[in-house]
């Protein structure tokens, strides 16, 4: 199947005025994902924005709280931004945070978790988790249902979502009702699936791309054993919470997203889609797929 021709065009205009993160700095790949996000304008209104910190394992996590419109509890979706644990913020997915608040009824709790390569492997995951834990713990005070809490991310985002529900599930805890998991890196590039080798250029998010950031995150001789490291070689994956998985058909990491618990496949896409609703047709299809997918699963309790 073609590229879709949205995404195609808009591929162009990217690559166009963005140098392959690989062959920037962190500091400049930082500066440039939040110069592309900030093109995209403002993002939809809601009710309540509030920035807060909560307790981390060395130190204060920021999160950002969307509060949409309608009579508190709302049900809460815990969101990790993507950007290969290296790059991104609160600011870079504030569009989709406040989209994902309005058209699910959910509290959304972006949460600004430690990049890499300051602070390497497990310490985004762990941030993850601690924070999902504080939100299930004070849900009520965010106007939040406890007994409602999703988490969910894109990319390396979708990754810490899937960890956060293996330790969730091996820790004892907090209870989840979903996980949203948009491109999710569930393996690492050495896994070499045909997904890597078809989409390994041209496509805004590149093989070498990867790579950087995986080294980056992990170094270069991680344990692939690990679970919270490569959810896909967890040895049991029983009793986690349901999961709506979306992948791009034109994405190295289409295969092992597929591989974790393919239920949605949006075909014809590339990597990055999931956040770019005013352009995209695909995307606000693939957003207004999960939002119905997480008040689905938020309606159920």
């Amino acid at each position: 199947m073609p590229l879709d021709p949205e995404a195609k065009m808009l591929l162009e205009q990217l690559t166009a005025v963005v140098r392959p993160f690989d062959e920037l700095s962190v500091d400049e790949a930082r500066a440039a994902i939040a110069t592309l996000s900030a093109a995209a304008g403002e993002g939809e209104a809601v009710a309540r924005v509030e920035n807060r910190a909560l307790p981390g394992p060395l130190g204060e996590i920021p999160v950002r709280v969307y509060t949409p419109e309608g009579r508190a509890p709302f049900p809460v979706l815990v969101y990790f931004h993507g950007g290969g644990w290296v790059i991104g913020s609160l600011e870079t997915h504030d569009g989709i945070c406040r989209h994902l608040a309005n058209a699910a009824g959910a509290v959304v709790v972006s949460v600004d978790y430690r990049l890499a390569p300051e602070h390497p492997f497990p310490a985004s995951g762990e941030d993850a988790y601690a924070a999902t834990r504080w939100v299930a713990a004070n849900a009520a005070a965010l106007g939040g249902d406890p007994r409602r809490i999703a988490v969910g991310g894109d990319s390396a985002g979708g990754n810490l979502a899937a960890v956060v529900s293996l330790m969730a599930r091996d820790r004892g805890g907090p209870p989840l009702v979903f996980q949203l998991l948009v491109y999710p890196v569930t393996d690492a590039p050495s896994a070499n699936t045909a997904s890597y080798r078809e989409n390994a250029e041209g496509y805004f998010l590149t093989a070498k791309t990867m790579h950087w950031f995986w080294n980056h995150y992990c170094g270069k001789s991680p344990d692939l054993s690990d679970p919270y490291l490569c959810p896909l070689r967890a040895r049991d994956l029983k009793h986690l919470p349901p999961a709506l998985v979306v992948t791009a058909e034109f994405d190295p990491l289409r295969d092992e997203g597929e591989g974790y618990a393919a239920r949605l496949r949006e075909a014809g896409m590339i990597h990055g889609f999931f956040g770019m609703g005013p352009l995209l047709t695909k995307a606000r299809e693939a957003t207004k797929d999960a939002a119905e997918a997480l008040r689905a699963a938020f309606s159920a309790r």
